[in-house]
Order: C-alpha cells, then sequence, then structure tokens
C-alpha cells in the first residue's frame, strides 16, 4: 500500500501596499511631496507627473485636486501664507500691548520663518505679485501681514509712533529684516546670529519711528 505524505502548504503574509499617503488625503499627500520637492529642487524640480510617480498614483490623479502645475505651486504659497499668519499672529500676542515688545517678537518670528523655509517664502512672495494670482491667497497674505499693520497702528494710537500710513511703516521694518537675511549664512552675519542682531536692527528702527517732540 502506498502512503502519501500530507502536503503542506505555506502561507505567504499579504503584501501591504505602501503608499505614502492615506486613501482620500490624495491632496494633502500632493502637497507635502511638493513642499518636499521645493526645498530640495526649487520650483522647477515639482511636475505633477513625477508626484504622481512617487505617490505610486495615475498621472492624471493630481488633476482631481489641481487643474495644472500653478495651481499645485499657489495652493502651496497658501498653505505657507496660513501657516506664516499663525506663526505671527502668536508672535505678536506674545509681545503685550507694549510696542517695542510686539515689534520685536514679529520681527524675530518673520526672521525665524524665513531662516526654516526659505524656498517657501520666496514661492510664497511670487505668487502673491503674478498678476492673476489668486483671490483667496492675497487676502491670506494681507491676513498675515495684517499683525503688522495693526501693531504700528496701535503704536500711533499710543503715541510711540510717527503719522503714516501703518502698511508703509511696516515694510520699512520687513524690508530690514530681509536684507538681513539675505547677506546671512546659516543663521547668522559674521558669527552673529541674527536673533541677536534681530533686536539691534528693531533699536535702531525705533529711532527713527518716534515721534517729533
Amino acid at each position: 500500500m502506498l502512503h502519501f505524505l500530507p502536503i503542506r502548504y505555506k502561507v505567504l503574509p499579504m503584501k501591504v501596499s505602501e503608499r505614502p499617503y492615506h486613501h482620500g488625503h490624495l491632496r494633502e499627500a500632493l502637497l507635502k511631496t511638493a513642499e518636499r520637492a521645493l526645498v530640495s529642487g526649487g520650483v522647477k524640480s515639482i511636475s505633477l507627473r513625477e508626484l504622481s510617480r512617487e505617490l505610486g498614483v495615475s498621472h492624471t490623479s493630481p488633476r482631481r485636486h489641481f487643474a495644472s502645475k500653478q495651481a499645485l505651486l499657489d495652493a502651496l504659497a497658501l498653505r505657507g501664507f496660513e501657516r506664516f499668519d499663525e506663526i505671527l499672529g502668536r508672535a505678536a500676542k506674545q509681545g503685550g500691548p507694549d510696542f517695542k515688545g510686539r515689534l520685536t517678537k514679529l520681527a524675530r518670528a518673520y526672521v525665524g520663518f524665513a531662516l526654516k523655509h526659505p524656498a517657501l517664502l520666496s514661492l510664497m512672495f511670487e505668487a502673491k505679485h503674478r498678476p492673476d494670482a489668486p483671490r483667496e491667497l492675497l487676502e491670506a497674505s494681507e491676513k498675515a501681514f495684517g499683525h503688522a499693520h495693526s501693531t504700528f497702528t496701535e503704536g500711533q494710537a499710543a503715541g510711540e509712533v510717527i503719522a503714516g500710513d501703518p502698511w508703509r511703516l511696516s515694510i520699512v521694518v520687513f524690508s530690514a529684516l530681509l536684507g538681513l537675511v539675505s547677506i546671512s549664512d546659516n543663521g547668522k552675519f559674521k558669527g552673529i546670529p541674527l536673533d541677536r542682531l534681530v533686536g539691534e536692527v528693531i533699536e535702531r528702527i525705533l529711532l527713527g519711528l518716534r515721534p517729533r517732540r
């Protein structure tokens, strides 16, 4: 009589898809992946097709959320302004009622954001200055920079700042800070941390902003 040995079947574990995003969250995944690409290779390195490949979806899938690369970049810039708004708003509150304190906190928050997200900040400014910039993006930009406007308005009401358009006065401050960032290297200028230099810059700007007696 023949005896057959029982056949043993090896159960293989099911391979789980390693998609870098959760089903239904493709828009969020596209924005996060696009921002990483922006940081590593600039705007030119971003393409909807390449993002599709990286996320493991069809090359037409991103167009359900973004009609074009420019639409994706605008959404990325919008998100940047929303984060910028949160950071500046928090800084303004932490500065207290004193004009100098609030302005210094705002300045440090602005420089901190610029140092941490240089590529994103550049994209944000380019996007807002485009003739066909989306209204939603422009409104987000005004809201973020509105913290500086309200700080100057309150400073004028308290008699700590000269008369004039608060928007124009805030431009003077932000232009000086942006210039400081542009000449820095790894958050320092000639070995001096920008955080320390920001305080000195604000001190000197305040000399020109004080009302003439």
